[in-house]
């Protein structure tokens, strides 16, 4: 279909990363819905911002061609890679 798929690393914060500052949430439970950042003052729905940041990482993926987050130095650790569509022969 003319896509790519970018797989962006499990452990990626993007829940309590704000979309908005880059400043990332310490902790936070998962029966935290909603929550306003500590840097810039925005109020976030967990959801939507969790969907704006890996929107974002996949972009910068096929953008960059480089992962989004440093590898985890644990087995199985992976960043996010750029996959390419197989190509078509005219």
């Amino acid at each position: 279909y003319g896509r790519n798929l970018v797989v962006v690393d499990r452990w990626f914060p993007s829940s309590k990363l704000c979309s908005h500052c880059g400043m990332l949430a310490s902790k936070m439970p998962l029966d935290v819905r909603t929550w306003t950042c500590d840097g810039c003052g925005t109020t976030h729905d967990r959801d939507v911002n969790a969907a704006r940041n890996v929107k974002a990482a996949g972009l910068a993926v096929t953008v960059c061609g480089a992962g989004v987050r440093p590898q985890r130095r644990t087995p199985g650790g992976q960043s996010a890679t750029k996959q390419k569509p197989p190509r078509r022969e005219p």
